[in-house]
């Protein structure tokens, strides 16, 4: 062994030695089993590198010791919550420290007088939803994935989901936040007031930083009052020209549905195979919206869209009852699970503008055939935010390498209609080269100052969003 290894080796136990010190049982492992399952989030291709310790860190005093030990030993540092991304933010670097916050999930306050809520970053989304929902009241953010995925991993990608047409994105129901920097000091962002405008805006700079500017270990939540059981109407069409003038009339009538989503022929096939929905073979695009208004407007909305749904020459059923309504939503929000049916699943998530939905369905089409690979595509037609999945063989190593390709081609699309490589999913590692082109290199340089100015030390997740 070289004097360079044995002097790694002597630092790496020295920093395990200082990081054990103030940790209490059962916190920290360095187990190589429990080490290499939690090195990785679901993204495809995000090679993990090899970690020397986890720690799942049950308070922000937990945190604050960890980053104060980094700090001291100059470890890096990748912070984790359910690991449900989807662009590898969440990988191990090596030998980094893996802090997972998933434990630190309770509700701290429900302020029901204030509409807010306070809560720690690793309770699940759908169950902080259900907690104040007891109160009357509503967290709109809904990723797909809202039953697995943790509000701190929400906060750092700057997730939206199906409801996002009407209610905005995560950063939009951000009050303030709770960070321990790269040093262990603990930054608190924002206030509590509905209005307030002194000095930066530092918490829609850390929402969607992707754990590269500090570790959120609380977060105090805008929350709306409870919505009124949705009433769904969905549309079949013949081509996805005809759901594409569907999308664009209900746009420019003026109606605001509480969602508006899309599935292509190959997400049709998904679901049909996973849940029995029953939707013809000739039929090539679904359109699927709600109305949470409630009473009789929400009956005259649900008419608007289905005029303008059938204008554009959908064949339309509105739902019978919540049950039916639900049932149709579900299929919708297990659409990406449903295709792995077909394969492995690379999930892009693109975002473009509205009126250019024909282009990338054909674009991504033209792109499936070039590869010789199946692509769905499937999103929220409301904001233009869409999932183009491929599905391949990881046993092929052929399949693997087009699929890599035909991935970042579908993304170069996206950029070329004038979009955007992410819509809500984060840059991760997956994305990293593609970056620059969209933001431009005097952005990129902006970006490496914001983040020397949080880490001196480069330590917080390092490699992850863009390269130092």
């Amino acid at each position: 062994m070289s004097d360079t290894a044995v002097d790694r080796d002597t630092a790496t136990e020295a920093a395990l030695a200082d990081l054990a010190t103030g940790l209490p049982e059962g916190v920290l492992s360095t187990d190589p089993d429990v080490l290499a399952s939690y090195s990785i989030d679901r993204a495809m291709f995000a090679e993990p590198g090899r970690p020397i310790a986890l720690v799942r860190a049950r308070d922000r005093e937990q945190v604050q010791h960890v980053m104060r030990t980094a700090t001291r030993h100059r470890i890096p540092v990748v912070p984790q919550g359910a690991r449900s991304g989807l662009s590898g933010a969440a990988t191990a670097s090596d030998g980094c420290i893996l802090l997972n916050v998933e434990r630190m999930n309770q509700i701290v306050e429900i302020d029901p007088a204030n509409r807010l809520v306070v809560t720690q970053p690793g309770i699940f989304n759908a169950d902080l939803s259900r907690a104040v929902g007891e109160h009357g009241l509503y967290y709109p953010p809904d990723p797909s994935s809202w039953e697995f995925c943790s509000i701190g991993g929400n906060l750092s990608t700057n997730s939206g989901g199906l409801c996002c047409v009407k209610y905005g994105v995560t950063t939009d129901y951000v009050l303030g936040l709770e960070l321990v920097l790269a040093d262990g000091q603990v930054l608190r962002t924002g206030r509590r007031t509905v209005k307030g405008v002194a000095g930066y805006d530092l918490t829609k700079l850390i929402v969607g930083s992707e754990g590269t500017l500090g570790v959120i270990t609380e977060a105090t939540l805008m929350l709306r009052p409870k919505t009124e059981q949705p009433l769904t109407v969905v549309a079949t069409y013949g081509s996805c020209e005809e759901a594409a003038a569907a999308v664009s009339a209900v746009v420019a009538c003026g109606v605001q549905p509480s969602l508006l989503e899309f599935m292509d022929r190959a997400s049709i096939d998904a679901v049909n195979e996973a849940f029995n929905m029953g939707f013809d073979d000739d039929v090539q695009a679904v359109l699927l919206a709600q109305s949470d208004i409630g009473g009789d407007h929400a009956v005259r909305q649900i008419a608007q869209l289905e005029e303008c749904f059938a204008a554009a020459g959908g064949d339309v059923m509105v739902a019978e009852d919540p049950a039916e309504g639900e049932a149709l939503l579900a299929a919708r929000r297990q659409v990406l699970t449903a295709f792995e049916r077909f394969g492995t699943t690379m999930i892009d998530d693109v975002c473009v503008p509205r009126d250019k939905l024909v282009e990338l369905v054909h674009g991504t089409r033209a792109l499936a055939e070039k590869y010789s690979l199946m692509v769905g595509v499937v999103g929220h037609a409301g904001d233009g935010n869409f999932h183009p999945t491929v599905c391949f063989d990881p046993t092929d190593a052929e399949q693997t390498r087009r699929a890599q390709e035909l991935f970042d081609a579908i993304m170069e699309l996206s950029l070329d209609l004038g979009g955007t490589i992410t819509g809500e999913h984060g840059v991760g590692t997956l994305k990293l080269d593609l970056l620059e082109r969209e933001v431009g290199q005097l952005s990129l340089e902006l970006h490496r100052r914001v983040k020397a100015a949080f880490d001196p030390l480069g330590i917080l997740n390092p490699g992850k969003v863009f390269r130092a």
